[in-house]
């Protein structure tokens, strides 16, 4: 039996579970659809982003509604156009097997009269954004006086967006008697007021702990001095080939100063902020569904309502103000059931507020050192190496090999891997053999250059390359796991663990390295031969664990991303992968560009599909605009506004 239909859903519903691949239900599913089902009562929950919760009020919903009657039965707010339009989309898709119900969505930015004439056609089900739902009501064109059912979704993002009011204004509109549902991923004080003013004794469900972060997502920081944070978020998606993300910053300045910046040293990548058309934002959100774009640079207001799937990882460029709005952000990686790793790049005047976040999530921080260049190259020269392996050859080649053969003939097969992995890696590590080491330690980019081995002593931490990844179906946990259990080491012994596609990298200290080396090369897993060598980078300074003594930072497999099988367009040709700043590319210049390699042959920046860059006159910027919804901040003192750069 499906385990849907032990919660009690009907025949229709189950039909288009099956249609959408549902197998199990997620745990606010599993604690929130019989309670709506089995009882007429108001109802409290709480769960993280991504859990679910869509479907957790979508098909009781469903069930309850009257699809004979066309009068509006049920209202559901959200805070943002694009969450409206999702709620939308994802409740037609749940209801398709119920002849005559209809759902329609109300928002800012479309027309309203065309709203208006589909509300007026028989809408059983209104989806709406507050602004609009308000503006409807004053221009009395939409009845919701009999409604059976509301629903609050995301309602703390409603009331962080200044909808207080609108919100308290519509919900005065309603009966007394209907059930009023609020879904929220945390609980501050505005949304305990909502709920104790319109809504009588109502049951609560709770996933998790209240303000808790989400279990499937790692949390990592990183501390580099201000002048260099830009530098290092270059470096960290560098050192993450398969990186698919969300990057974050406070204003709407700066965040389009960020997206500049990377679109000019080649990422692709766009900025999402309140200056945006909405045809401009519709075009991001397109190319950023599609893996055209691969970091979205975007405020907190903007990125409300993104729900794309396999987000590999958010970076916190600059900390918002707010605790809890972390949460959120983080909540956009690690969904439905996946991992995920929240970043964090702060300064030292910064780590006071680390602190502070962990309080509110109930999770560790894992500290880490930003990658030197080194072990970048080396992350990046594995990856190639593995992707050419993994290529489809298209024999249409095949008519110009005898040509190829003459220009190689007289080289080994030990020569021609070296030239070719050469043509992109000489060019690589050029460019870092140039850069200073972010980490802080003195002397550039250390003795790993040297092709002396290290001495290793025993409290020294010794990284290690293993040729297993996630192809091998590990995640980073579960490579931990596993070596452990083969190693038979403690729970604290192994850490920096990361996992790549074909390969990993992993810490113990120097004394278990005889017995890594000896157990661990040639180990038969089945079938899989495992080899193991010692890296020149030690991976940095032993990290801080969590309480479950979790060492973090494993990425996870995307299918889109710098470098990873992305099925989208590429913008430039001669690449292996997806274009990308500081990637093997096959460019012809002599040198890189700041921030690393080019494919094309011109010094001007080519322009991404769905991405925004300077035209030869600047963009205009809204001063002093900090997107920056008023509450809580970390610090007592009113927050200082940044400087203007």
């Amino acid at each position: 039996m499906n385990k849907f239909e032990q919660l009690g859903l009907n025949e229709s519903l189950l039909l288009a579970i099956k249609d959408l691949g549902f197998e199990n239900p997620s745990e606010v599913q599993e604690k929130a659809i019989p309670v709506l089902l089995e009882q007429n009562t108001d109802l409290v929950a709480l769960a993280q982003t991504g859990t679910g919760k869509t479907a957790a009020f979508g098909f009781p919903l469903i069930q309850k509604i009257d699809a004979e009657d066309r009068n509006t039965q049920a209202l559901i707010l959200s805070p943002t156009r694009e969450l409206c339009l999702q709620i939308t989309n994802e409740i037609k898709q749940y209801s398709k097997y119920v002849k005559g119900l209809h759902t329609v969505a109300v928002y800012g930015g479309a027309s309203i009269t065309e709203q208006a004439r589909d509300v007026k056609r028989g809408a059983q089900i209104i989806v709406a954004t507050p602004g609009r739902m308000q503006d409807m009501i004053n221009r009395g064109l939409v009845n919701i006086k009999n409604i059976n059912f509301c629903i609050l979704d995301e309602a703390d993002e409603m009331l962080n967006m200044g909808f207080y009011d609108d919100i308290v204004s519509i919900l005065s509109d309603t009966p007394d008697e209907k059930n009023t549902w609020l879904f929220s991923a945390t609980m501050p004080a505005e949304v305990a007021r909502i709920a104790k003013k319109f809504m009588h004794d109502p049951a609560e469900v709770t996933v998790g702990t209240k303000n808790s972060g989400s279990a499937t997502v790692s949390h990592e920081f990183y501390c580099v001095n201000a002048r260099d944070r830009y530098e290092a978020l270059k470096r960290l998606a560098d050192a993450n080939p398969d990186i698919f993300s969300v990057v974050f910053c406070r204003t709407k300045r700066d965040t389009q100063a960020v997206a500049e910046k990377l679109i000019e040293d080649g990422y692709n990548a766009a900025a999402l902020h309140g200056d945006l058309s909405q045809a401009q934002r519709d075009g991001v959100m397109k190319s950023f569904r599609g893996r055209q774009i691969q970091m979205l640079v975007a405020t907190d207001v903007a990125a409300r309502g993104i729900d794309v799937d396999n987000i590999t990882h958010v970076v916190n460029y600059q900390l918002p103000d707010e605790i809890e709005t972390y949460n959120h952000r983080s909540g956009r990686t690690g969904r439905a059931g996946k991992l995920g790793t929240s970043i964090v790049i702060i300064t030292k005047s910064e780590l006071r507020k680390i602190s502070s976040i962990e309080r509110i999530i109930q999770q560790k921080f894992v500290e880490k050192t930003i990658p030197s260049g080194i072990e970048i190259c080396e992350i990046q020269l594995l990856h190639l190496a593995n992707k050419i392996k993994d290529t489809e050859v298209d024999h249409e080649i095949d008519n110009y090999l005898p040509a190829i053969n003459e220009v190689l003939d007289g080289l080994t097969k030990e020569e021609l891997i070296k030239k070719m992995v050469s043509v992109e890696f000489n060019r690589f590590i050029n460019y870092y053999k140039k850069k200073r080491d972010l980490s802080g330690e003195k002397g550039g980019e250390r003795s790993e250059r040297s092709s002396e081995p290290r001495e290793i002593r025993a409290g020294d931490p010794v990284r290690y390359f293993v040729n297993i990844g996630s192809r091998d179906d590990f995640d980073w946990m579960q490579l931990k796991d596993f070596l452990k259990e083969t190693l038979d080491l403690g729970r604290d012994d192994v850490f920096k663990v990361d996992v790549k596609e074909g390969f990993s990298f992993f810490n113990t200290d120097g004394e278990h390295t005889d017995k890594v080396m000896s157990i661990l090369n040639g180990f038969d897993m089945n079938g899989r031969r495992i080899n193991v060598e010692i890296s020149k980078n030690d991976g940095g300074s032993r990290e801080r664990r969590d309480h479950n003594g979790r060492s973090g930072g494993g990425e996870r497999r995307s299918s889109g991303g710098f470098g990873g099988r992305s099925s989208a367009p590429r913008s430039g040709g001669g690449s292996f992968g997806p274009r990308k700043e500081g990637g093997f590319r096959s460019d012809r210049s002599s040198a890189p560009r700041e921030g690393g390699f080019r494919s094309d042959r011109n010094a001007a920046p080519r322009r991404e599909p769905g991405s925004f860059q300077r035209e030869e006159r600047a963009p205009r910027r809204s001063e002093g605009n900090t997107d920056r919804p008023a509450g809580r901040s970390f610090d007592d003192a009113k927050a200082r506004r940044p400087r203007k750069s």
